[in-house]
């Protein structure tokens, strides 16, 4: 019955700065931008290369994610990579904090972690 993810929805603190992330730091191509002045929002869809989407949202006081990365709900969004340790360094390069490659041990594949603006912690996991 289920085919694959369509897409993750993502509801940020600043618009403008989880935009400016999501397109200029990990590069994803804008589908689509829609304000909804009815709820004072901002609708951002975002384009993975796989054909997935990311929905950003900008919703006026939003309560901030309650703990990192234990709480419940959506614990971390993951994209893959042909070469962690290139993402990684891609990623330092423009000034994101990333953890150590570690190796998952159920796997043996190469991963790592970092986090959006609002601290959602987002994984680079090697093919």
């Amino acid at each position: 019955m289920l085919l694959r993810i369509h897409h993750t929805a993502i509801i940020c603190a600043d618009y403008a700065r989880s935009r400016r992330f999501y397109t200029e730091v990990l590069g994803l191509r804008v589908i689509a931008e829609t304000y909804r002045e009815a709820r004072r929002s901002y609708k951002l869809d975002l384009a993975l290369p796989d054909g997935g989407q990311i929905e950003l949202f900008s919703f006026p006081d939003a309560p901030p994610r309650p703990s990192y990365p234990e709480a419940q709900g959506l614990r971390h969004l993951a994209f893959e990579v042909a070469d962690v340790e290139a993402g990684k360094r891609a990623l330092e390069a423009k000034g994101i904090a990333v953890e150590p490659v570690r190796v998952d041990e159920l796997t043996g594949k190469r991963f790592t972690f970092f986090a959006d603006p609002d601290g959602l912690p987002l994984e680079l996991y090697e093919r």
